[in-house]
Formats: C-alpha cells, sequence, structure tokens
C-alpha cells in the first residue's frame, strides 16, 4: 500500500520535535456482527517543541471526516493523503488533536481483525498492531518511542465482552469506558471483543501481591480449554521472572486471549496477550506441542519487562525484545522449581538454533542488531537471526559473564528505565557495571556482524591412546552472495565434553568436561594433554555457544553407530543437529543422512527431538536427495515411520508422531488403502485414536495422492464444520492431484483478494505437494508474472504469504535459478520483497548442491 512506509530518519524528526501526553480512543463496534466499518474517534494530547512547526499522524482508513487542530478545522481533502495526515502551525506546548474516521475490519489479521465463527455465526474480534498497524483504528503516531497514555471507550452489541490493557470496567448499557493505561508504545495496545468464553483466577504473590487472570476463547473451543494447566505455566512465570528480574508485574492484570486466524504464535499486548487458538488443542498432541505452548506463554510474559515496561527507541534494537524475551522463556522452563520440561535447551538446541543456521547462512543474512532504515525492513525481520541467534547469543553471554551478575544488570536496566525508552547501549552497560566485562568488543563482533563460525578439533593422540596435543580451531566462512559483512572470528565461552560408553548400561556418558573461551584461529587446550582420548569429543558441550560445530573422524564414525546411546537428551540433539547441518551443506549425503536417522531414532526418548526428525528427513528426502533415488529412499523412510507405528507403545506421544509422519508420505496402494480404512474404522491400531486432527491429516493425505475427491472432502467438513475443518477442508481441495484443482486454488489466492488470512495460509499450503512437482511446473512463470502485483496492492501479511509460499521452491533446477535472476533484474522489487524472493532462491541454491553431493 503506498504512502504506508515511515523511515528512520522520519520517525526520530518527529521523536525530537513532539512529546505525547495521552490518547483518547472512541470506538463504535455496534455494527460489528453485520461487518462493514466502524466509526473511529481520536483526541490525541501532545507537546511541540517548536512553535509553526510541522508533522504529521498515521491513520489508514477508507474515509476521514473531521481533522480538528487546537480547535480548528482543517481541510480533509488538503490535509489526509497516503496514510498520513498532515499537521502544520504547530503551537509550542500543548497541542490538542481530534480525528473522526470510518475504519474497515479487516480479515487479514492486522489491525482491527472480524472473524466469524461457523458454529454459532457470531463475530468475534481483535487487534494486531505490531509493527504499524494501530493506525488502521485510530490516528497515532506509530513508532515506538512515542508513548502515551491511552484511554479507550468502545461500544458494542449487548452480551459481548470487550478486553483491553487497562482492566474491564462494568459497562454502562453497551459502552465500556477503561480507565487510561500507564505510558507505552502503540503496538502493544489491544482491544479484543465478541462473545468471547472466559476463565478467571489470580496470581498471589510476595507481600500480598494480587493479580487477576483471565484466560479467554471461542465458545466453540471452551470444551477444549485447558485452563488449569496454562494458568500453572503463566503462574511459573511470573515466580520466576519477578525474582529474576527484581522487578514487580508492572501492570493492572493479566490476560490470555486465545484468538482466531491470528497470523503469529502470539504478541504481547500488554496485560492483554493474544495467542492463536491453534494452541487450543481439539485432539490429542504430544508432550512436544504442550512444551511449545508453554514456551509461547512464557515468552510473552516476559515481554511484560523486556519490551512492555523497557521498549527499544526504534526498530533496529527489536532484538532486545525477542531475543531476551526468547531467552528468559526457555531459562524459565529449564530452571523454575517444578517445570515440566527441565530439558528445554534439548529442543532449543534442536529447533531453534537449526533455524537460527539457516537463516544465517542464507543471502539476507543480517547483524543481530539490524540496520533497519524503515518500516519496510522490519516487517522482515522477525526471523530466526532476531529470535533464536539472540538467543543464543544470550545464553552464551550468561555462560561468559555469570547468570547472577547478568541478572542484576537486567535488574539496574528496568529500575532505570521503567516504561521509557532504550538503546543497546544502555543495557550493555547495566551489564558491565554488574559484571565488571568489557562488553564492547564482544558486542562488536557478536551483536554487530553477521554471518556463523565453524568449530572443529584438532586431536593428536599417541600410541596409548593419550592426547597430546589439543586445540579448538575456528573459521568463519565466507558470507554468503549479496550479504553485508565481512567474515568474522568471534570470541566464544564453549564447554568440551568427553563421553564413552558404559558397558554395564550400554550408555554413552559423560566422563569429563571442560570449560574455556575460545578466541581467534587456534585455541590451545593445553589442560586435556595427558588425558585418554574418549570415543567421542563434543565441542560445545552443553549448547553455550552459537556456532557450527563439526567432529573429529573418530568421533563421527562413533556416534554414526551410537547416536541414540547418549543419556542426556542435549548431547544426542547436538550430535542430531550436526548431523542435520552437514546434510544441508552438501557434506553429508542424503542418503547418509537417512542411515544415520534410523539408526539412532529408535532410541531418542525426547519426543521433540523425535518430531524435528521427521520433518528433517521428509524435507532431506524431497529436496536434497538426488533425483533418481528420492523414489526408493522415500519407499524406505515411509515403511519405517509404518514399522515404528506398529511397534511404538499403543497410546503414546511416539504412536501419535509416527502416524503423522506416515501420513505426510504414504504412497503404495498398500500404505493408502491401510490410511482410508483407519479413517472409515474398517482397521485399527492398538492405542491409536483417529481424532478429528489426526483424521484430517490422513484426510489431506488420500485427497494429495487422489484417492479422496470433493464429494469426500465435503463429507468430512459435515462432520467437522469448525473454523479449523474449513481450513483443512481448503487444504485438502488443494491438494488434489488435477490441473483443476490447482487453478482453481491458485486462482482464489492469486487472482482474487477475498480469502481470510487462515484459508489462504491453508489453500497455498495444500496447493505446494512435493510429489506433484510436474503438475506444479507451469506455475513457475505464473508466479514471477503475478508475484510483483500481489505484493504492491496486498497488504504485508496477506503478500508475503504469496512471496514466500508459492515461490517455486520445489522446482530444483538451474532454470529456476535463472528465472529467479531475471525477474529480480527486471521487475525492480521493493527491498523487502527482493529479500524474500532472494532467501527463496539460496533455498534452490543449497539443493542443488545437496542433490549434487547425494549422488
Amino acid at each position: 500500500m503506498p504512502g504506508t512506509n515511515l523511515t528512520r530518519e522520519e520517525a526520530q524528526q518527529r521523536a525530537k520535535l513532539l512529546t505525547v501526553d495521552s490518547y483518547e480512543i472512541d470506538l463504535d463496534l455496534s455494527g460489528a456482527q453485520e461487518g462493514g466499518t466502524y466509526r473511529s474517534v481520536t483526541t490525541v494530547r501532545f507537546d511541540s517543541a517548536e512553535a509553526g512547526a510541522e508533522t504529521f499522524i498515521d491513520l489508514v482508513a477508507p474515509a476521514v471526516h473531521e481533522v480538528v487542530l487546537n480547535g480548528h478545522s482543517l481541510d480533509v481533502a488538503a490535509v489526509f493523503r497516503d496514510a498520513r495526515i498532515a499537521l502544520k502551525h504547530l503551537e509550542a506546548g500543548p497541542n490538542e488533536l481530534k480525528v473522526v474516521a470510518d475504519c474497515d475490519y479487516t480479515n487479514t489479521g492486522e489491525g482491527l481483525h472480524r472473524f466469524v465463527d461457523p458454529v454459532d455465526q457470531q463475530a468475534y474480534l481483535y487487534t494486531q498492531f505490531e509493527v504499524p498497524d494501530a493506525r488502521r483504528v485510530f490516528a497515532s503516531f506509530e513508532q515506538p518511542d512515542l508513548k502515551a497514555t491511552f484511554q479507550f471507550t468502545v461500544k458494542a452489541p449487548s452480551g459481548w465482552t470487550v478486553v483491553s490493557n487497562s482492566p474491564t470496567p462494568e459497562p454502562s448499557g453497551d459502552v465500556w469506558v477503561f480507565e487510561p493505561t500507564p505510558r507505552m508504545s502503540t503496538y502493544i495496545t489491544a482491544l479484543i471483543v465478541g462473545p468471547y468464553h472466559s476463565v478467571h483466577s489470580s496470581y498471589e504473590g510476595p507481600g500480598g501481591q494480587s493479580v487477576p487472570l483471565g484466560i479467554y476463547c471461542r465458545p466453540s473451543l471452551a470444551e477444549f480449554l485447558d485452563s488449569d494447566a496454562i494458568f500453572e505455566v503463566t503462574r511459573q512465570g511470573f515466580d520466576w521472572f519477578q525474582e529474576k528480574f527484581d522487578y514487580a508485574y508492572p501492570f493492572a492484570k493479566y490476560d490470555q486471549l486465545f484468538v482466531p486466524e491470528f497470523n503469529a504464535g502470539a504478541m504481547e499486548n500488554a496485560g492483554a496477550v493474544t495467542i492463536r487458538d491453534q494452541y487450543v488443542f481439539r485432539s490429542k498432541v504430544t508432550d512436544a506441542a504442550y512444551e511449545t505452548r508453554a514456551e509461547t506463554i512464557l515468552h510473552e510474559l516476559a515481554h511484560m519487562w523486556f519490551g512492555d515496561l523497557v521498549t527499544m527507541e526504534w526498530w533496529n534494537d527489536l532484538w532486545l525484545n525477542e531475543s531476551f524475551a526468547t531467552y528468559t522463556s526457555i531459562a524459565c522452563q529449564a530452571y523454575a522449581e517444578n517445570s515440566r520440561w527441565p530439558h528445554s535447551w534439548t529442543t532449543f538446541a534442536n529447533s531453534m538454533k537449526t533455524w537460527a543456521y539457516r537463516q544465517d547462512q542464507l543471502p539476507s543474512t543480517h547483524p543481530i542488531m539490524a540496520d533497519i532504515r524503515d518500516l519496510d525492513d522490519v516487517l522482515v525481520n522477525f526471523d530466526g537471526i532476531t529470535y533464536a541467534k539472540g538467543a543464543s547469543v544470550l545464553k552464551q553471554l550468561v555462560a561468559y559473564v555469570g547468570m547472577d551478575e547478568f541478572f542484576r544488570g537486567v535488574q539496574a536496566y528496568f529500575k532505570a528505565h521503567a516504561f521509557g525508552n532504550t538503546r543497546l547501549s544502555d543495557l550493555l552497560g547495566a551489564l558491565e557495571e554488574t559484571s565488571g566485562r568489557d562488553l564492547k568488543t564482544w558486542s562488536k563482533k557478536w551483536l554487530e556482524t553477521a554471518g556463523i563460525n565453524v568449530l572443529r578439533p584438532v586431536v593428536d593422540v599417541d600410541t596409548t591412546g593419550k592426547i597430546t596435543s589439543f586445540a579448538v580451531k575456528q573459521e568463519a566462512p565466507a558470507l554468503p552472495a549479496g550479504a553485508k559483512g565481512e567474515p568474522t572470528l568471534r570470541p566464544h565461552r564453549i564447554a568440551i565434553g568427553f563421553y564413552d560408553l558404559d558397558d554395564a548400561s550400554g550408555k554413552l556418558l559423560r566422563t569429563d568436561r571442560v570449560e574455556l573461551d575460545v578466541d581467534g584461529e587456534l585455541t590451545a587446550v593445553d589442560e586435556l594433554v595427558g588425558r585418554r582420548r574418549p570415543a567421542v569429543i563434543l565441542l560445545n558441550d552443553d549448547d553455550l555457544s552459537y556456532a557450527k560445530v563439526r567432529m573429529d573422524t573418530e568421533s563421527l564414525a562413533f556416534v554414526t553407530e551410537h547416536i541414540g546411546d547418549f543419556e542426556a537428551s542435549l548431547p544426542r540433539a547436538l550430535s542430531w543437529a550436526s548431523a542435520w547441518d552437514m546434510t544441508r551443506d552438501a557434506e553429508l549425503p542424503t542418503r547418509e543422512y537417512l542411515s544415520l536417522v534410523l539408526s539412532g531414532i529408535a532410541k531418542e526418548s525426547d519426543i521433540g527431538v523425535v518430531q524435528s526428525l521427521h520433518r528433517q528427513v521428509k524435507m532431506a528426502l524431497e529436496l536434497y536427495a538426488a533425483p533418481a533415488g528420492r523414489d526408493e529412499a522415500l519407499a524406505r523412510w515411509t515403511e519405517a515411520t509404518l514399522a515404528h507405528l506398529r511397534s511404538a507403545e499403543p497410546g503414546s506421544d511416539h504412536q501419535l508422531a509416527w502416524a503423522r509422519a506416515f501420513a505426510a508420505t504414504a504412497r503404495t496402494e498398500e500404505q493408502l488403502t491401510l490410511i482410508e480404512e483407519l479413517v472409515s474404522g474398517k482397521q485399527a491400531i492398538e492405542g491409536l485414536a483417529v481424532d478429528t486432527e489426526l483424521r484430517w491429516a490422513f484426510v489431506h493425505r488420500l485427497a494429495a495422492t487422489g484417492r479422496l475427491d470433493e464429494a469426500g472432502i465435503t463429507a468430512e467438513l459435515d462432520r467437522d464444520k469448525t473454523a479449523a475443518g474449513e481450513r483443512h477442508a481448503a487444504s485438502a481441495r488443494a491438494a488434489r492431484p488435477t490441473p483443476e484443482a490447482k487453478a482453481e486454488a491458485w486462482a482464489s489466492v492469486v487472482e482474487s483478494d477475498k480469502l481470510p488470512n487462515a484459508i489462504q495460509e491453508s489453500v497455498i499450503g495444500g496447493f505446494v505437494q512435493t510429489d506433484q512437482r510436474e503438475l506444479l511446473a507451469p506455475y513457475t512463470e505464473k508466479f514471477f508474472a503475478a508475484v510483483k502485483g500481489a505484493w504492491d496492492s496486498r497488504s504485508h501479511e496477506m503478500a508475503q504469504q504469496i512471496a514466500v509460499g508459492l515461490y517455486p521452491s520445489l522446482q530444483v533446477s538451474q532454470a529456476t535459478l535463472d528465472s529467479t535472476d531475471a525477474w529480480l533484474a527486471s521487475a525492480s522489487p521493493s527491498a523487502a520483497l527482493r529479500r524474500l524472493i532472494t532467501e527463496s532462491r539460496a533455498g534452490v541454491e543449497r539443493a542443488l548442491r545437496a542433490q549434487s553431493a547425494d549422488a
């Protein structure tokens, strides 16, 4: 949408000129059930540093009726253009602006999203404002450093619930008048409106502290809402964060609202966190899903301090929000008393860090502290570096300075900057003071440079098996073509673990551990000289640092035979992650990676790791396997998934995970018949409940292989007439292996803009089927013909789904690279779109290298 961008320089100029005091926002949502538009009236009070100055306020609205500045009505036609209202002749000191507009409900998950539940036909609303979408609901100075108080007045249909950042008041008729909030940024304000179901409790903390807690969802999900478990995790987070931060929860209440068609995992609106309602589990899920949900809950709670209480000045310090929330949420799971997930760092190593490693090897790699020139930059910067690499680096920083010293610095930071805005230097200064460490060099090398290092052991052993020399070699590979910056050798805090096979238990046990600082190209480890060489030498044991780790030849050979024998889950996860990284880097052929997984996965007890391996094997076989051997490898894998499904403990998490893995690649007549009979009830596997979600997984595979037609999909939707059912049905229809089904799906996404965000995402997911390459081949040319128009005409979220989801990633060929290059040279895409297409191109290039290695 033209005119909606905001540059860093514009924001800095506006911040120098203005101090914003308060917003009063009056919204008439009484017609929300019917949809259309709604009336928005904003009164904002602010100070100007100069008399006669001019600036602008942001607003995305189909109609503006009135603009009144300091009592003077302005010509709307003259001042409102391209999502901005020009404000001239400001008075020095206090100013008051009133804006009356009609604003749109959306179906894109941005601004004020409106959803109608097919179960009860009721409308449900919620706001999503990060990064720049408060301006879709009320006129605002849309940047994080112009904090203010916000008072919402909302008119809504009778019987509905209205939730905001402040505690919900008793309505006067159908009007809710909320108390003003503390000072906060526009993007963390919130409204959730509709006939939501709710459960209430409280957190009772030290010194008589009592914080009201609420959990909300649609009534159609109420029977599945496990509120006790959610409250338990929430209270665990309150206890741990308040102790570590030494700062009481800063808002008046804490509501968590599970909302429909949410684009992200959750959003940290102050005191009113919105969470995707897929986290209200309708069917059996594995413990890994509960762990992921708990991490999300704790992540958003951590944001109440990191991001909401203290907020970055500009989006280049977005990592201050996301990396800290990620690190502290996982640390809470790992270290909090009575946590269900003390092995959360295992999950982190095997999932989030692999995301970071992948992101850091793309042409778009960037420093953790990114150079954010404008809103377009930040919109595509919620990535593996901002979240997972940043959290990894923070974990290393904690090891470097000490956990107590780290949190003392954090405590000082909160006390000094409460309800204010900060830069990186503010946090580093606090940490330097409490740790006694000079962090300027550390920061420059870790936070202000891009790329990833490789660590390798260099070991010499004498004829008796004793180590005669030991060093850690550090490499700084060249950055990907097109990436900015230079390769950098960094200081690493790592542990080196020695592991040997215990004869009595048959387990690989850690027999020795050394922790040290590694810097430069070669770091000698003299204290290991003279010790007996173990079966396995594991660099970065305990996963303290962020680096790609390689094993020496002897260790790799032993781990290949015994990867499932590690007693502890974290070294197993680190070994699995290293093998996966080698496969992606074309150092380990896909066929050998498959053999490694098949040899060790039966002994893998951590269900999260098992499910990660399922995803990685599937990706490896479909993208990285040599085409000539792909069918044979997929057949081998699918047969193994069925064997594990049949042998798994009945009713166990592993049985469910293997059922889903089997459903993802089932291909033979016999396998597909089994799925049909599991769905129909003609066959059963002891302990396996074919409940709603697993049934849909089976149905999707039957549709994608041509075993289920439109009538069959409609019949399944009739069994599950819910929002989730509609998403699954849309995906299954798009997955059918016919030219007609593909054309219909393409048209609904690319040639029309009517689909809601969640349905569009489902159609794209169904459209792209890895065993339909030939059927999808004609859409490469269509994609490049359509993507720029979609990007220029759709909202960011909708356009990004198209640009990423429909890129021809399955067409792994030089021709796809050539088509991409030709488009990049001729289309003049925006920087954000160019980044997304370049990232997808890099995926095809990597797949080509891996296929060549596998061949």
